[in-house]
């Protein structure tokens, strides 16, 4: 511990000053010892020694007590905020230790995590010091941003290469094949087949996510979709498609964020197009407490 001193450098740690505190409080060195649970003599020895470095005396005897000196009462404020601030520190890293304080840093994939907003309102109703830093963007790159340690948590869209990553499996969700309500709605599940003549218009950007794999889908069942365009505004797409424009294929994600839409919505079969979600963090090294806590809340809703 440094203070400084009508210009001087001392070194004092925190154990002299808090006996100082006590000596100041107790006015005599027998209670502060007992107080402080040592025997008088190191005590006396520890104010003389603060004394000299000091090079002025702390306290002056007075009767049967001690009386504080000017520079004794500049050192004892001091002493009390040091102390003050070396026990407010304590509590912080063990909140933090604990996942009490701290900060949770978590990337959302563009189009999925609907129960996320609810989620971390349970998580902040436990832990209400924590701050938060979420972070939208695609799967690919909320990896890279994990394995940079930008993040340390994500929920990203499957499948990807993640041998990197530990993977919580969140659900496995569905895609459905939307239209506007003036064309003539269909009651049943449909195959990608049944859909590949009609003009669509996909979510994402062409490389990217969804729109990769919806392409690589029909890529797989050997099939040529009439791909008119890309819309990675969910909101234009939508309007797009309400405004009878053209259709698209859209995660369940995407219908139960915009339910306001006037659109028909036909399930396509998940043997042919489906996509697991997941929690990933980075293996092998660590995982703040929060990020360990936002985990196992997780881990609770999903056995719910």
């Amino acid at each position: 511990m440094f203070l400084i001193y009508k210009g001087v450098v001392l070194t004092l740690d925190i154990r002299q000053l808090r006996y100082f505190i006590a000596i100041v409080e107790e006015k005599k060195i027998s209670a502060a010892a007992k107080r402080l649970h040592m025997s008088q003599p190191p005590l006396s020895q520890q104010l003389k020694a603060m004394e000299e470095e000091l090079g002025s005396p702390l306290v002056e005897r007075s009767g049967k007590y001690l009386e504080i000196t000017e520079a004794g009462k500049t050192l004892y404020k001091y002493a009390l905020k040091m102390d003050q601030w070396m026990e407010e520190a304590k509590m912080e890293v063990k909140e933090v230790g604990n996942g009490v304080n701290g900060r949770l840093t978590i990337g959302v994939n563009t189009l999925s995590a609907v129960e996320l907003p609810e989620l971390l309102r349970q998580f902040q109703q436990q832990y209400p010091k924590v701050t938060y830093k979420i972070q939208q963007n695609e799967s690919s790159h909320l990896c890279k941003l994990v394995r940079d340690r930008a993040i340390e948590l994500a929920i990203i869209r499957l499948p990807l290469e993640l041998n990197s990553f530990s993977v919580l499996h969140l659900y496995t969700e569905p895609f459905y094949f939307i239209t506007s309500k003036q064309r003539h709605s269909i009651d049943r599940e449909l195959s990608l087949a049944d859909i590949s003549n009609d003009p669509l218009i996909l979510p994402s950007t062409e490389g990217l996510g969804v729109h990769y794999l919806i392409s690589e889908a029909f890529s797989r069942l050997q099939l040529q979709p009439n791909m008119i365009g890309e819309c990675s505004d969910i909101t234009l797409l939508m309007d797009l498609i309400s405004s009878d424009f053209a259709a698209s294929i859209v995660p369940e994600t995407v219908l139960s964020r915009h339910k306001e839409y006037s659109i028909h919505a036909s399930k396509i079969s998940s043997t042919e197009l489906s996509a697991p979600v997941g929690l990933i963090w980075l293996k092998h090294h660590y995982l703040s407490a929060a990020a360990q806590n936002f985990v196992e809340l997780y881990k609770k809703k999903m056995v719910q």
